[in-house]
């Protein structure tokens, strides 16, 4: 929604990237999409309209906030994922509750699949961009913030033992960093740790093929990271966040990848079976709600 809370006189600089703003913001929102502040700034970054530095960050994030105070700027389109209130629910009836159920009633989509797929993701900031696509697919999304700690390793591998399938897939996207080119080796072994073998880690992106492709805007590799002399051997001093890749392109990569391990007659069988329970579960709600 666009709602003005302050009069700003910007300068006519600062005008012409808030106009570019408005497009991203626009391009994000015609995918369904909410963009966060730093995602924007890749945004920018990518298109050549600033070079990437710290103080050109905190520039355009300022530029953003004067830009929704002034109501140029759509506030709904800009979120804040590490910020989010969470509020009990209510209903006003009990086809009202019934609905919202249904809306999040599913059977064991991946039931006869013969095995168990996740999708991992680094960063928090990447997690409203991905959760559609996981649940699309009806597989977890898991935000490792990094290296992950022990006890999320632990209930991961009691979650993909628990499924029970010879055959586990955890899809995985990272930066291209000397941490982000190790994970997927750290994910093995501690899963490994915990009894999970049968596992296969695939890194989606961000791969030093889509760098290519794609162009990212390249970082300074961490020199500190102690796994820093081997990333930069092998790929130099660059490196690279996988928040610059467009979401449409993360759309595309993940689609494929899942697309690739399901049997799509086995869970249409599955989503047609939703529907006539769901059919059902209506009914019954409105033969309950004409008695109260």
């Amino acid at each position: 929604m666009i709602e003005q809370f302050r009069e700003v006189n910007f300068r006519p600089d600062s005008s012409r990237k808030i106009d570019k703003m408005v497009e991203i913001v626009e391009e994000y929102q015609g995918q369904g999409l909410r963009l966060t502040a730093r995602q924007l700034y890749y945004q920018f970054v990518s298109r050549d309209l600033i070079p990437n530095t710290p103080a050109e960050y905190r520039k355009l994030t300022s530029l953003l906030t004067d830009a929704r105070y002034a109501g140029l700027v759509d506030w709904d389109a800009i979120e804040d994922r590490g910020r989010q209130p969470e509020t009990p629910a209510d209903w006003q009836s009990i086809e009202d509750r019934v609905e919202s159920a249904l809306r999040s009633y599913r059977l064991p989509r991946w039931k006869g699949q013969g095995k168990h797929c996740e999708l991992w993701v680094e960063k928090q900031a990447l997690a409203g961009v991905l959760w559609p696509l996981a649940s699309e697919f009806h597989v977890t999304l898991m935000v490792n913030k990094g290296y992950s700690s022990a006890s999320a390793m632990y209930e991961s591998a009691q979650r993909i033992l628990g499924a029970g399938e010879d055959e586990n897939v955890i899809f995985y996207l990272g930066d291209h960093d000397p941490s982000g080119e190790d994970m997927v080796r750290d994910i093995e072994e501690r899963l490994a740790e915990f009894g999970v073998c049968d596992l296969a880690v695939v890194k989606l992106a961000l791969t030093i093929e889509q760098v290519q492709r794609y162009r990212p805007p390249p970082n300074p590799a961490k020199m500190t990271d102690s796994r820093a002399a081997a990333y930069v051997a092998k790929f130099g001093r660059r490196s690279w966040e996988v928040d610059a890749l467009p979401p449409d392109v993360l759309s595309r990569i993940i689609r494929e990848a899942f697309a690739a391990e399901i049997d799509v007659e086995k869970m249409d069988a599955v989503k047609e079976r939703e529907q006539a329970d769901k059919k059902l579960l209506r009914a019954a709600a409105a033969r309950i709600g004409k008695k109260t």
